[in-house]
């Protein structure tokens, strides 16, 4: 079992911070950031409906005990969401309450809200505070740690953001018990990816307990979502600005992104999109000889094994431009990473258009049986 409360630092700079991890944290999320804030009155919490509906009430009322006064400011809930439109309407509506430069904004959500809420704070009065205080597996283990802010364009995902670090990141996994079996799957496959890269230990657990994970069990989902914490934490910290290291966080997100962009953000969830990913990824692996068979294997029985995945109805010429968009793109060579073995992983820039094609084409037969 897991100690009461765990605390995972990112050394960052200017200023690190922390993120912590506890069953319950929600309704102390007030008397936490009182230790940060000691003097600052005003918050505003941007969620979604969904997110206010089932735990607003609560994050307000652990909000208001500690002292401040906190203010929902709502956007609409979904990826195709993810665009300046919406954070145009934001920053409206922050000017309209009343927020000045001394404001606090408070990311409450799944990735699409902690991507855009960090997006705003980094704009609005050219830069105010924000606290990640993230709802969905896919934001606790991933989205929401490492300043990441981002919208998407019609040419692809993310393609407009900065960096914007919070003042720390708040992880109460008792809240993922309302949430729907297909989002926690979704989520289920970043945590998986953390294994790959780097804690094969991680990996191990999905594949020896992935019925107690998938069950919600506490004690397996509390150590799962901190492991992949603490994998992040210590890459982000070696290397904030994706520079090199950072990279390797990328694994099955450059073909899961086009992904994402082809089906027009509606087809496929975000984690279901990273998952064909890695699928895609490590037969690429196996094709150009970079992995053995056997390792290919059990990334993809490891990420099936979650459980079924929409099918794929793409062309691979379509993706193929998709991936020339890119950001991870230069110079029209496309960087993949791709894994050497189970906790190991390495960005290739020699990867064959036609190997690509036959991942492409291995993952749409997949998804079809």
């Amino acid at each position: 079992m897991m100690e009461r409360v765990q605390r995972v630092n990112i050394a960052v700079q200017p200023r690190s911070y922390e993120v912590w991890i506890e069953s319950g944290l929600l309704t102390r999320a007030g008397a936490h950031l009182r230790e940060l804030f000691a003097g600052r009155h005003h918050l505003f919490v941007v969620t979604n409906p969904a997110v206010r509906r089932k735990w607003g009430k609560k994050l307000m009322s652990a909000l208001a005990a500690s002292g401040f006064e906190a203010k929902f400011v709502e956007m609409s809930d979904g990826e195709r969401y993810k665009r300046l439109t919406t954070i145009e309407l934001l920053a409206e509506k922050l000017s309209r309450l009343g927020a000045d430069r001394n404001v606090v904004l408070v990311a409450f959500g799944g990735g699409v809200v902690g991507d855009v809420a960090g997006l705003l704070a980094s704009l609005y009065m050219r830069g105010v505070d924000v606290i990640q205080v993230p709802t969905t597996v896919l934001a606790q283990v991933d989205a929401s740690i490492g300043g990441k802010t981002g919208v998407n364009l019609p040419a692809g995902k993310n393609l407009l953001g900065t960096f914007h670090q919070p003042r720390a990141v708040l992880i109460d996994p008792a809240v993922l018990s309302t949430l729907p079996e297909r989002e926690f799957r979704s989520g289920l496959y970043e945590a998986l990816k953390c294994g790959v890269i780097g804690n094969a230990e991680l990996f191990h657990q999905f594949e020896q307990n992935k019925d107690k994970i998938l069950k919600r069990d506490p004690a397996a989902l509390e150590w799962v979502i901190a492991e992949s914490v603490k994998l992040k934490a210590s890459v982000v910290s070696a290397d904030e600005k994706e520079n090199g290291l950072r990279r390797l966080l990328n694994f099955g997100h450059t073909i899961g992104h086009a992904l994402e962009a082809e089906t027009g953000y509606r087809g496929l969830l975000h984690g279901e999109a990273v998952a064909w990913g890695m699928i895609a990824a490590a037969h690429i692996a196996e094709i150009t000889g970079k992995t053995d068979p056997a390792t290919a294997e059990r990334i993809q029985g490891a990420v099936l094994g979650l459980g079924s995945l929409p099918p794929l109805e793409i062309r691979s010429r379509n993706i193929l431009q998709r991936l020339q968009a890119d950001k991870k793109t230069r110079d029209g060579v496309v960087h993949l990473v791709l894994p050497r073995q189970i906790g190991k992983v390495e960005v290739a820039t020699d990867v064959p258009e036609d190997s690509i094609r036959q991942a492409l084409h291995e993952i749409r037969r997949l998804s079809h049986l």
